[in-house]
């Protein structure tokens, strides 16, 4: 077996913001009737369920809401399968589907100004990346101009962004295209 690598290791750009390949990350992907599996989730990640396109912190994992009837769980990319193995045992004899993601994944950080960091993002999503329309603390599906992704503000000024490994690099070149020093928007204030 091959040692697992990130989609674009040590990938990193400079310019109205900062972006970074995060390396090697955990994702467990679970479906199932979410009222069901939240007790399983608080006991295998120490997380509360999040709200409604929220992303909440638990024992090292966070548990974010993709659909109604989807969590993805991040933690450490050594720690994927153990989780998997953990959510299935504690929800045996429930319908539900647990899956590591991991390597089918990639995430980047974004760093920057608050303004600035919506900008570059609002510049290649259909999505609303205003302050009032993504808080910290959401998570939001959408599109990076052709693919799907997942994006969520850490702060005010870090942002992370998932999509498909097999387009990672179209995304990370979007990404800098869209945070070159030479195109500021200034539309998102910095206030």
């Amino acid at each position: 077996m091959s040692e697992a690598r990130s989609a674009l290791p040590g990938a990193e750009a400079d310019g109205l913001v900062a972006i970074r390949e995060m390396g090697l990350q955990g994702m467990v992907m679970l479906r199932g009737d979410l009222a069901e599996v939240a007790g399983a989730v608080r006991e295998v990640t120490g997380a509360d369920m999040p709200p409604t396109r929220g992303i909440v912190r638990g024992d090292g994992a966070s548990v974010a809401w993709m659909s109604p009837d989807e969590l993805l769980i991040l933690c450490d990319h050594g720690a994927a399968e153990e989780f998997v193995v953990r959510l299935t045992e504690a929800l045996a004899g429930r319908h539900h589907l647990a899956v590591n993601v991991s390597d089918a994944r990639a995430m980047f950080a974004l760093t920057g100004g608050r303004g600035a960091l919506r900008d570059v993002l609002s510049k290649i999503t259909p999505a609303d990346m205003s302050a009032d329309a993504l808080k910290p603390g959401e998570m939001r599906r959408t599109r990076l101009q052709q693919v799907p992704a997942a994006i969520w503000f850490e702060s005010e000024t870090e942002a992370r962004v998932i999509c498909f490994r097999s387009v990672a690099a179209y995304v990370f070149d979007l990404l800098a295209m869209s945070a070159r020093d030479s195109g500021p928007v200034g539309f998102h204030r910095d206030a």
